[in-house]
């Protein structure tokens, strides 16, 4: 199970100086916050490419199976964490906990530097993308 963070499917979508690579999508399965939803679309809107990108943000989502944020999550969000994260990587970070705490064993994709190290200090893996 791959934990995937915005960053990925923005890097995706609005072909960045890095993405993923086509291989990364035939792993699985991918997951994410519901929160990531409204990240992707506000940036897109942000940019002006609702109507040029809204097919492919429909499909990149498409792949993914949302947490919606939870009272088990969001309360995770509001303990310390081993440094100091922002707010919405909190959020990320309490979903995979709880993903954790059900049994689950998801790896992280992200191109953040700081949720990776947020991850990192929580031993979550981190998946190469």
């Amino acid at each position: 199970m791959i934990y995937v963070d915005s960053s990925v499917i923005l890097a995706q979508l609005l072909a960045e100086d890095r993405y993923p690579d086509p291989s990364f999508w035939r792993d699985g399965p991918f997951v994410s916050s519901r929160l990531l939803e409204y990240e992707v679309w506000n940036r897109v809107n942000g940019r002006g490419l609702a109507v040029s990108h809204a097919e492919d943000v429909r499909m990149l989502l498409g792949r993914l199976a949302f947490l919606e944020l939870a009272p088990a999550v969001l309360a995770r969000a509001l303990d310390p964490f081993p440094i100091p994260v922002r707010t919405l990587d909190a959020l990320h970070l309490a979903s995979i906990d709880f993903l954790r705490n059900i049994g689950q064993r998801p790896t992280l994709a992200t191109y953040d530097h700081r949720l990776s190290e947020a991850a990192t200090a929580l031993d979550i893996p981190l998946t190469p993308v």
